[in-house]
């Protein structure tokens, strides 16, 4: 809530929205950046006087995390959901895309921003085949289940479970099984929610493409499912850019600690951390627009079917 009352081009909390909502400002913290020393750990503690230092949300610290210091520099967090952040730079960018305009972090004085978008159902797709259907008995089976076809047979999944997120944010969407056939199996089932994940990230990055006016280059994926090789490589096919995979992909925690080792000078600078990312794999795309504007354009059909599926007046 306190996020909502926060005006991120002046940097403190909004008087407009307190007034309104009768909140006296004196009840609210003090703002802070995103790296410095906040005070120490209390003196009955085992790590008594050790600086607490570095703050950020989750999706930040993993956007600090990947060193995505520069504008135009994308992540995507493939966990239960999905969370697609970009850096946009120093002036905030307006989103016409129904993404969210957000502060990335703010260090010494200067804020950088970020376009956020967020995917409801990502690994939750695959827990779902796991718990819901039993077709797979471990997450970590469905890779090897979707690899035993070579594509889909033609079934698209839109695993609208809780609606729609970003960009579509569509309530009242439902899932959507498509193209079954007496030939289909569970592992083209299987394939199709692989595939449903990449889709609904291009998706986000393409919104986020409209708003800034900046073509992505490389996509960095951390996340469980990034570990997924048969994803990252449709994902990379989808969007005909890179998709880098890095030796460290709890980054969340490795932002945390990033910031708070700038703010103590455990670490220099941003340059230094630059130099600490270290690649695991690039998927490089193996198949060209054309190939990809097929299934694309199937899927963005069955997309539209799975929208407005739940009757409004009776939700």
């Amino acid at each position: 809530a306190r996020t909502l009352l926060y005006n991120i081009h002046e940097h403190r909390w909004d008087e407009e929205l307190l007034g309104i909502l009768d909140i006296p400002a004196c009840l609210l913290p003090q703002v802070k950046g995103s790296s410095e020393i906040y005070g120490e750990a209390c003196s009955h503690s085992f790590i008594s006087g050790v600086p607490i230092a570095g703050m950020a949300g989750d999706q930040n610290a993993a956007l600090f995390g990947q060193t995505c210091f520069r504008e135009g520099m994308a992540k995507n967090t493939y966990g239960t959901g999905c969370f697609l952040l970009m850096n946009t730079g120093a002036a905030p960018t307006v989103s016409t895309n129904q993404l969210l305009t957000t502060s990335a972090w703010r260090i010494h004085g200067q804020t950088l921003y970020a376009l956020e978008g967020s995917i409801f159902m990502g690994g939750a797709i695959v827990q779902w085949l796991r718990d819901g259907l039993g077709i797979i008995r471990e997450s970590a089976e469905i890779e090897p289940l979707a690899a035993t076809v070579s594509d889909n047979g033609g079934v698209y999944f839109v695993p609208a479970f809780a609606g729609l997120g970003a960009p579509h944010w569509d309530p009242y969407a439902r899932g959507t099984l498509l193209g079954l056939t007496r030939g289909s199996t569970s592992a083209h089932i299987a394939r199709a929610a692989l595939e449903a994940i990449a889709y609904q990230s291009y998706d986000v990055l393409k919104a986020m493409e409209r708003d800034s006016g900046i073509a992505l280059r490389e996509l960095r994926v951390d996340g469980g499912a990034s570990a997924n090789d048969l994803l990252m490589q449709f994902q990379a096919d989808l969007l005909q850019v890179p998709v880098v995979r890095p030796t460290v992909t709890e980054t969340t925690a490795l932002g945390a600690a990033y910031l708070a080792g700038l703010a103590v000078d455990f670490w220099e600078d941003e340059t230094t951390l630059t130099a600490l990312w270290e690649k695991d794999r690039s998927f490089e795309p193996r198949r060209s627009p054309a190939e990809m504007e097929p299934f694309l354009s199937r899927w963005n059909e069955a997309l539209e079917r799975s929208k407005g599926w739940e009757n409004k007046e009776d939700s």
